[in-house]
């Protein structure tokens, strides 16, 4: 079964899949370790491990080198951050080819002017909602596998308003969308308003201090949401231990002791390293006694 397969039967399933976002293959190993049933490879912390904010500076090869490096990397759905789709209609016909050949379960693609920039923060532009709308008819009908999920994001509620930003939800879903992703509603009545206005699956965006309102995960479930990404816990937290930890060693001038006290077996462990040890001679045939040889 393919990890499009797979999400699509989650999606079948009672209730509000939850994906946690993860920049590189460790994150992804510990959102399997953890027992979530999906990844989302943020394009933010993607960016980040770059050296770059959300701006829209990262190419599609570099985003679809991480998707697939995550999703070799663990059994789970992989949804990916495709942005804009990287150009027009035609720029996103080969946009969705390049991921869904990386093995991913569905991308999202936005109608952010380019560059884009991160959906919680100010000054966003959109383009017209045809010129978008044309991406999401190429991204559908580029995709070879029809189990492969396309899902199209709107910004527009930051620019111009709710109402727009449903009506878009609509439109791309009426053009094949398999789900709607509406941006940054700013109130907890938008985003109750969400699910009940737009005809299809939504998702929602959990950002810690952005422009939606904090909600327990279980309340956006009866709302009637069908997945939510929770792409900058791991990166925001792995900012905050690491300055935390660098300011510690330059104060104490001894080694700080991790969190959890994880030891270096332990961390290999994390990636992998029994699975590996188990494979050690796996492949070598005994050599032969001398008895035998004589």
């Amino acid at each position: 079964m393919t990890q499009a397969s797979r999400f699509r039967e989650l999606l079948r399933q009672d209730g509000m899949v939850v994906a946690p976002g993860a920049y590189d293959c460790i994150t992804a190993k510990l959102i399997a370790q953890a027992g979530f049933d999906a990844v989302y490879m943020t394009g933010a912390g993607t960016a980040a491990t770059l050296g770059y904010p959300d701006f829209g500076l990262v190419t599609m090869s570099e985003m679809v080198g991480n998707a697939r490096r995550l999703a070799a990397a663990v059994e789970l759905p992989v949804i990916a951050d495709a942005d804009t789709g990287y150009g027009n209609e035609l720029n996103v016909f080969r946009t969705m080819r390049e991921y869904e050949a990386a093995g991913v379960a569905g991308i999202h693609i936005e109608d952010q002017g380019f560059p884009k920039k991160c959906g919680h923060l100010d000054d966003k532009e959109i383009v017209p909602r045809e010129d978008w709308l044309a991406k999401i008819r190429a991204a559908v009908a580029a995709r070879r596998n029809p189990q492969f999920v396309v899902i199209a994001r709107t910004d527009a509620r930051a620019v111009a308003g709710f109402d727009e930003a449903v009506a878009r939800a609509n439109a791309a879903l009426a053009a094949g969308a398999d789900m709607a992703f509406v941006e940054a509603p700013q109130t907890v009545e938008e985003v109750a308003a969400v699910p009940r206005l737009v005809n299809g699956p939504c998702l929602i965006n959990v950002v810690y201090g952005g422009k939606t309102p904090d909600l327990d995960l279980r309340e956006a479930e009866r709302m009637g949401y069908k997945l939510a990404i929770v792409p900058g816990l791991l990166v925001q937290c792995v900012v905050g231990i690491c300055e935390q930890k660098l300011a510690e060693l330059k104060a104490i001038h001894r080694h700080p002791a991790p969190p959890g006290g994880v030891t270096v077996r332990q961390m290999f462990q994390r990636v992998g390293a029994d699975e590996w040890d188990a494979r050690r001679g796996q492949f070598r045939t005994a050599l032969p006694t001398r008895d035998a040889a004589e």
